[in-house]
């Protein structure tokens, strides 16, 4: 039992893991913090939080957890005006896309608490944001991965694994580094590459035509075009290196693909197709086991 968590960011990674826990019966009051009061009195009126703080430094007070579930670049920041006010027993954890950066923002500014300081990242999302955007089944049979740091207090490892469990998320550990390489590829590429066609396109004098020929396929493609702009700005530039080598690889594939155009190979193409395909049923049939 959570006797009281502190959410800084209620949106909807934070807010759906409120619902979670408060459905699992696994926490007894939840704070909220955040920048937006409307989007506070959102959180409050559904439910999520019990009350809402404007200042972290007194809402961290008596906290069990604490969760920043803020921008990857509003870390640091975070971290340096809550360092002062935590308490020895008080877990901090993140919910960020990258965990590199995050970690090193803890060890410059929460260096008196990293045996508390449990980094991790939950598997889930969707294009919407804010407090409304918040359901309680977000992290059923999704991914959490953690990257514990081996300063780390274990029990306090334990407790944000439990608190994931709790949420029916399956958790993974991994180191850091690992974990970014990895969504470099699988998250942040896909994500830049719909941020780029979409604007592409939006960029053309005929783009209001094009538009309203798109279907299916083109809005399946760019459905992550739809995510926050600001959040995907930090993340790609916080993972500048790992995406940089993801980008090159991508680009020398699309090299060969036009080599194939051009030459008019459409058995390499098919090839290609073929292989893709296959992959990716076999991914689908893993998700669903």
């Amino acid at each position: 039992m959570i006797n009281r968590l502190v959410i800084i960011g209620v949106g909807l990674i934070g807010g759906s893991l409120a619902l979670a826990l408060r459905q699992a019966g696994a926490v007894k009051e939840i704070i909220g913090v955040g920048r937006s009061q409307e989007n506070l009195n959102a959180a409050l009126h559904l439910g999520i939080i019990d009350r809402a703080e404007s200042d972290p430094a007194s809402a961290v007070k008596n906290a069990d957890i604490v969760l920043l579930a803020v921008p990857v670049a509003a870390m640091q920041p975070t971290m340096a005006a809550l360092a002062p006010h935590l308490e020895p027993h008080t877990i901090i954890t993140d919910v960020g896309s990258t965990k590199r950066d995050v970690l090193g923002y803890a060890h410059r500014h929460l260096p008196k608490h990293l045996t508390h300081f449990i980094a991790a990242h939950p598997i889930a999302g969707a294009e919407q944001s804010g407090a409304t955007a918040a359901r309680a089944n977000l992290f059923q049979n999704r991914n959490v991965v953690i990257t514990p740091l081996p300063v780390n207090d274990p029990a306090a490892v334990n407790a944000v694994s439990q608190m994931w469990v709790q949420c029916g998320a399956k958790v993974s550990s991994m180191t850091p580094q690992r974990h970014d390489e990895i969504f470099a590829a699988v998250s942040h590429l896909p994500h830049l590459l719909s941020f780029a066609l979409v604007d592409e396109i939006a960029a053309r004098p005929n783009a209001e035509e094009l538009f309203a020929y798109a279907a299916s396929g083109f809005r399946d493609f760019t459905r992550i075009a739809g995510s926050h702009p600001e959040m995907w700005r930090d993340i790609c530039l916080a993972n500048r290196d790992a995406l940089l080598h993801e980008l090159d690889a991508y680009q020398g594939h699309l090299e060969n693909l036009r080599t194939m155009l051009e030459q008019g190979d459409g058995a390499a193409l098919e090839n290609v197709f073929e292989h893709a395909r296959n992959a990716r049923t076999q991914w689908l049939v893993g998700l669903s086991q």
